[in-house]
């Protein structure tokens, strides 16, 4: 449980799975923790889409891996993350999200997986956090 909100299944936006896969140490020890225990349990996601941020971000130069992109990804699945395919139901969902009105499509399909799994986001993007606070999608800030 993190501030007081129990956590069975997790969704990791991209940028506190890059964290966690890092050791960044922007992820406080309690979530941490968090995260490890319910891997233990294989109920810790990251979207398909996450995969493709990822690699943008590489290629933009916006983040530095210290191994190759592919690599990287294959080396954190087999640490138990499990990978949340897009369907057809989680791609037409993130186009009809009620009273979310942003346009980045990598986060409607994060937000629309989230809901369509019932799992909980776990983010520090203050546009999914406010929808989460409008109570569409389960999320807790990291």
């Amino acid at each position: 449980m993190i501030h007081g909100m129990p956590m069975n299944k997790i969704l990791l936006d991209t940028h506190v799975w890059i964290w966690l896969l890092n050791g960044d140490s922007t992820l406080e020890k309690t979530t941490i923790n968090h995260i490890d225990k319910t891997l233990q349990q294989g109920e810790v996601w990251i979207s398909a889409i996450s995969l493709w941020e990822l690699g943008m971000l590489e290629v933009k130069k916006r983040i530095t891996l210290n191994m190759p992109c592919l690599e990287w990804i294959q080396n954190s699945l087999k640490l138990g993350l499990q990978i949340t395919p897009l369907t057809p139901q989680i791609a037409i969902e993130s186009c009809n999200l009620p009273e979310y009105s942003q346009g980045d499509p990598a986060d409607r399909i994060i937000i629309a997986t989230a809901r369509h799994h019932a799992l909980t986001i776990m983010s520090r993007d203050e546009h999914i956090l406010s929808y989460g606070r409008k109570k569409h999608v389960s999320i807790v800030k990291v």
